[in-house]
């Protein structure tokens, strides 16, 4: 097998594959002939600079055409591609290229500077040269006679709660996107598909535009960090028709833009976490469209989500149901994934180290209702224990974000000598600041919302929460604050 004879050329080489806007506004179309020709160019480059196949190659590249050409050309030769989040500071950096030892870095330059020395590069002025048809001077690597289980891809762990751990796929899990593609995603043929997740991400790895083009659709990807006050702009202006977004995305552009209808969306999704019920219903209320959640992690990509077609009314803050084939069971309110049923479950860690079980534990606790969606409640480590009261932070923070003064919040445990732990809430607010009479005023609004011995008996006021790049709120961080 191989991801460029089975999935690129089966394509007509003159259909749209991905539509990119820079920086400074540029719109620029690729067709798969453009990404078929440049990814053979890079190959043949990458070969003369010593990349064998199953060596790794290092992608410091934003969202730009670059990246999906560096990807592309990993797959050909049987490179395994490792992209990341160009954003890493010099110390994540070091620490990824002691895990992996990347025989080649391609990436743009203020990028690259900040990787160890000694590793071998290519710039984007290499990438002009090299895509240059008249400065072409190597011969392409042929297209790698593959096995499912050859590996393809690396994708590090965000790193909630320990030391992010690189996360190793086979060709497989490429190919087992058209699953999640289907019944989650929920893309069309001819479909413009935006993943807003940044290069580097087990979300953007899956969805940026490998989960479209198995669809037949086509992507977007913009360059640039996330700007509240231009991204529902740019899904009506570019006309996009499925949007996948961070629940934060989502929650501050419910609660800090001007929400109206977009005529071609017709799907949103989102995984990370918890999505908050009210901001599912602000955005059904202003474009017509419910969200749809999903749940995954960097081990087993897509596990659950709101399938196209089902109401999220009713079960808003749902993860949906565990996708067609796919196995799981709660064991004392844990998910856990029956491993060979998952068609994208990881083959190892790039140390070496396996999981041979049968039953994958996620960390994650759930609870299910009569017909099956399951609801997030949080992780293992961070459920409060409160006089007895197992408490999950995930229903704390949801009662606090319907309150119209929050933007956002989490829940943690703090010591207290009578009850063992008592609930602390983390507060931004939308606007302003706290003072004692919002305090009790929230305290009373979680009282109302969910049950009175899970509101925060404390609450602190902040200007941010801590967060892992990939947007998740760094918990370990708050509850390290308390001990």
């Amino acid at each position: 097998m191989n991801f460029i004879d089975d999935v690129i050329q089966k394509f007509p080489f003159s259909q749209e594959a991905v539509i990119t806007i820079d920086g400074g506004g540029k719109r620029e179309v690729f067709c798969f002939s453009h990404l078929f020709a440049r990814s053979l160019g890079l190959s043949g480059a990458m070969l003369d600079r010593g990349v064998r196949r199953g060596d790794v190659v290092m992608i410091l590249v934003g969202s730009r055409i670059e990246w999906v050409v560096a990807m592309l050309a990993c797959f050909r030769m049987g490179a395994i591609a490792l992209p990341l989040n160009p954003q890493l500071s010099e110390h994540d950096l070091a620490y990824r290229v002691g895990a992996t030892n990347p025989s080649l870095a391609i990436g743009e330059a203020d990028y690259l500077a900040n990787l160890p020395d000694g590793i071998p590069a290519f710039d984007l002025n290499d990438l002009e040269r090299i895509f240059d048809e008249d400065l072409a001077q190597a011969t392409p690597a042929k297209v790698a006679d593959l096995d499912a289980g050859d590996p393809a891809l690396i994708v590090f762990t965000s790193g909630t709660t320990a030391e992010p751990k690189g996360v190793v796929h086979s060709q497989s899990y490429l190919f087992g996107q058209a699953l999640q593609a289907q019944h989650w995603f929920g893309a069309g043929p001819d479909d413009l598909c935006w993943c807003t997740a940044a290069p580097g991400w087990s979300k953007s790895s899956r969805n940026s535009f490998i989960a479209p083009w198995m669809r037949g659709a086509k992507a977007l990807l913009v360059e640039g960090r996330f700007d509240p006050a231009t991204r529902m702009d740019i899904v009506r202006q570019q006309e996009v028709n499925v949007l996948c977004q961070a629940p934060t995305e989502y929650r501050i552009l419910a609660r800090r833009t001007e929400l109206s209808p977009a005529p071609s969306l017709r799907r949103m999704v989102s995984a990370g976490e918890a999505l908050n019920p009210e901001v599912i219903g602000a955005f059904r209320e202003a474009t017509g469209i419910e969200i749809a959640d999903g749940y995954g992690q960097t081990e087993t990509g897509a596990v659950t989500g709101m399938r196209p077609g089902e109401l999220v009314a009713g079960r808003e803050g749902s993860m949906g149901r565990p996708l067609p084939g796919i196995e799981t069971r709660i064991v004392e309110g844990e998910l856990q994934v029956r491993a060979e049923s998952s068609p994208t479950f990881f083959s190892s860690y790039v140390d070496g180290s396996t999981f041979d079980g049968d039953w994958w534990p996620t960390g994650d606790l759930v609870t299910a209702d009569e017909d099956g969606y399951l609801f997030h409640q949080g992780r293992n480590d961070d459920v409060i224990s409160s006089a007895g009261y197992r408490i999950g932070p995930v229903e704390v923070e949801s009662a606090l974000l319907s309150h119209p003064a929050v933007a956002e919040a989490a829940a943690v445990a703090a010591p207290d000598e009578e009850r063992g732990s008592v609930v602390k809430a983390v507060v931004v607010l939308r606007e302003g600041t706290g003072d004692e009479a919002l305090v009790a005023d929230l305290q009373e609004h979680c009282r109302r919302e969910t049950a009175p011995y899970k509101y925060p008996r404390l609450i602190e006021f902040t200007d941010e929460l801590p967060k892992t790049a990939s947007g998740k709120i760094r918990r370990a961080e708050l509850r390290a604050r308390e001990i």
